[in-house]
């Protein structure tokens, strides 16, 4: 063992690594977004902002961010996902120490002896030595005394006896070929996964705030819209009221604009019911029961305009700043460190053991080295005949880092779609939502001017119905327009992985302060 042991370290320290080592995938060769050169205030001259939402300048919607990433649950369940990563990673990193273990028994055996004895006529043996007058006579009796000697000796190996044992054992798999090291390097490429995943739930957890509260401001706001259009009926309903009083307008004008009224104030349920719903939403994601935010976010606020200049940087940083990205790309580096484990499966496998402890027939007997034991020395396990086990995981391995490796590539290009679909609804958002802002001045002026004439008797009721119809029409969709441009920023920054690229995270940490959004769950 003294003469092995050099050489089966020396072995292990310059043992072979067996397996593909991964390479990062190259990025996309693209200079520029094909939609970013037509959107009117977007540049790639800078990275996009990494505190995004505070450019809508609202502290409502920066104070709701700051604690629903605090106290998000699916954001902790992610968390907690990166801790049992990490344990794993621990234990495989574990698999390439040595193991001490320490044990104890205490048995009482029945060795099942006599029946052997009795067959080999040791018994017999015994019995046919007392008297036996053929032993030297200057010793009488040494026949019976031998006799009785042997039985006594038989008869107490027959008998059951205790045994206590104590003592340690001791193992080391020396990594030959780098089964562990691949192993412990899987385990290390499977945390950063996890760690993507929780960026990626962060990425998405902020994007849904933000639609969430904007989506709540717009329902507050066509119902303020609501509110105001049906003061407006209220009025002209009055007006034709009068009319009709005074001889000037049928019964029937009368009855339209009433109709019309209560019209108006049915389509003002649905609005509450949408602020309401949104209210509730925040307060789940915040990881409260509904109702908790009500008076907070209830007194209406305008819809966070989008800001005047988005950065999108350029599509080589978007393999950076994508959480799915760097996600894809850990879980193909997993894979194929999971082929270099295949492979060293193939090979034989090297430990050294050994073990040391006491024995004995009465516990007393622990105390006393003389009762002392060991055994040491290394031992080799080759596979020879696996059944084709072996030959079907490295199959196995081999597909798992094939489809890693286009589940990136796919991962990539579903990411300059999304930035591109993102960047071609903002461009085409604005520019209805400009439209239609022309479309309610007009929409406004023609109502004034139809109720002038029918004021003064010179145009029709039905021209004032569709001028307020259209008014009331146009009002609703530049609203929603104006939340459509909002959620396209929002989709932008989620398409450009939440804004921030890996070398941010650093920055992030130093600059964040307890009136800022924590976040706790990522790494440089």
């Amino acid at each position: 063992m003294r003469a092995l042991f050099p050489l089966l370290l020396a072995g292990a320290l310059g043992a072979c690594t067996l397996g593909p080592n991964f390479e990062t995938p190259e990025s996309t060769h693209l200079d520029a977004y094909n939609q970013a050169l037509r959107a009117r205030g977007v540049t790639m001259e800078s990275r996009p902002d990494p505190r995004w939402w505070s450019e809508f300048h609202d502290p409502v919607l920066e104070s709701l961010i700051e604690r629903t990433v605090t106290n998000n649950l699916t954001l902790q369940q992610a968390v907690q996902r990166v801790v049992q990563a990490r344990q794993g990673e621990a234990a495989a990193r574990a698999a390439g120490l040595p193991t001490i273990g320490g044990s104890g028994s205490y048995t009482r055996q029945q060795l099942g002896l006599r029946g052997i004895l009795q067959s080999r006529g040791a018994f017999d043996a015994a019995r046919g030595l007392r008297g036996n007058t053929t032993l030297d006579d200057a010793s009488p009796g040494l026949s019976d005394r031998a006799a009785d000697a042997l039985s006594n000796g038989l008869n107490a190996a027959t008998r059951p006896v205790n045994l206590f044992q104590a003592g340690f054992d001791a193992a080391w798999e020396l990594d030959l070929f780098g089964r562990i090291r691949r192993s412990e390097e899987q385990a290390n490429a499977q945390t950063e996964a996890a760690i993507e995943s929780s960026n990626d739930a962060l990425v998405t957890l902020i994007g849904d705030v933000v639609q969430t509260y904007s989506g709540l401001r717009a329902a507050q706001a066509l119902a303020r819209a609501q509110e105001a259009n049906i003061a407006a009926a209220r009025g002209l309903l009055g007006l034709t009221q009068r009319r009709q009083r005074d001889g000037l307008s049928p019964q029937i004008d009368v009855e339209n604009q009433r109709a019309q009224l209560t019209s108006y104030e049915a389509q003002l349920q649905p609005f509450a019911a949408q602020a309401q719903q949104a209210m509730n939403r925040l307060a789940v994601l915040m990881g409260r029961p509904p109702g908790l935010l009500d008076d907070e976010l209830g007194p209406p606020r305008p819809i966070p305009p989008a800001p005047p200049r988005l950065p999108v940087g350029v599509p080589s940083e978007l393999a950076r700043r994508r959480p799915d990205i760097r996600r894809a790309e850990a879980t193909l580096h997993a894979a194929t460190a999971g082929v270099g484990v295949a492979i060293a499966q193939f090979y034989p496998s090297v430990s050294l053991t050994g073990n040391l402890g006491l024995r004995g027939v009465e516990i007393s007997a622990l105390s006393s080295w003389a009762n002392h034991f060991y055994s040491a020395g290394p031992t080799i396990s080759v596979p020879i005949f696996q059944g084709g086990r072996l030959t079907a995981n490295l199959t196995l391995a081999r597909s798992q880092q094939v489809e890693a490796a286009l589940a990136y590539r796919a991962a990539v290009l579903n990411a300059l779609g999304e930035v591109e679909d993102s960047l071609v609804a903002y461009r085409t958002d604005q520019a209805q939502r400009d439209k239609l802002r022309q479309t309610v001045a007009s929409t406004r002026t023609v109502l004034t001017l139809a109720r002038d004439r029918y004021d003064n008797g010179l145009g029709s009721f039905i021209e004032v119905l569709d001028a307020q119809r259209s008014l009331v029409a146009a009002q609703q969709q530049e609203i929603r327009a104006t939340l459509s441009v909002t959620n396209d920023v929002v989709s932008l920054y989620k398409a450009l992985g939440g804004g921030w690229s890996q070398q941010d995270w650093a920055a992030m940490a130093e600059a964040a302060a307890p009136s800022r959004t924590p976040l706790p769950f990522v790494r440089p």
